[in-house]
């Protein structure tokens, strides 16, 4: 399956998002470094609680903070939200491609996201040294990317590694990884 494939509008998001939530959020992206910014956020979400405008904002505002565990919060939201919109079962650890066929009729752009906070959420399970939680939702990206268009393998080798030299074994460093 091409997963760069697609046909122009909106990158990810079919849905509009109001003018006064998305005004929340550019007051919060000037505000960046300042507490303002995060209850600005989050007055955006109380607003639009499965807007995916206001919880990439929000997930992004957490991921550049360092704050991991609350941008995994919000990415299990995201996966959360789409899985519902396109038919996904609840649990990522269940997807098939035959799901990934019906959410891609859905939606291709959800999908896409979906895979790529999927992707987010593994490497931030990497980074908070939850290695097989992470290695599970990288391999789960990879087998229904199997071109590897979101970019998820070398993720997945990173988790790998780890894994093996948590039990000891000596390994190679690969070029490109």
């Amino acid at each position: 399956m091409d997963l760069l494939a697609f046909d122009g509008g909106q990158l990810y998001f079919e849905e509009q998002t109001r003018a006064d939530v998305l005004g929340l959020i550019e007051q919060a992206a000037e505000q960046y470094g300042s507490p303002q910014a995060e209850d600005l956020l989050m007055k955006a979400l109380f607003m639009a609680p499965e807007n995916l405008t206001v919880l990439v904002a929000l997930y992004r505002y957490y991921f550049y903070q360092h704050r991991y565990e609350d941008a995994l919060t919000i990415t299990a939201k995201v996966l959360r939200v789409i899985a519902a919109r396109i038919g996904f079962p609840p649990k990522w650890q269940d997807i098939n491609m035959n799901d990934l066929g019906w959410g891609i009729m859905q939606s291709f752009q959800l999908v896409r996201l979906y895979l790529y906070a999927l992707k987010g959420a593994g490497y931030l399970n990497l980074r908070q040294g939850r290695i097989d939680e992470a290695a599970a939702m990288l391999t789960k990206v990879v087998e229904l990317d199997s071109r590897d268009r979101i970019g998820a393998q070398v993720l997945l080798t990173v988790a790998e590694h780890q894994r093996l030299r948590e039990r000891g074994v000596e390994c190679l460093v690969l070029e490109g990884y």
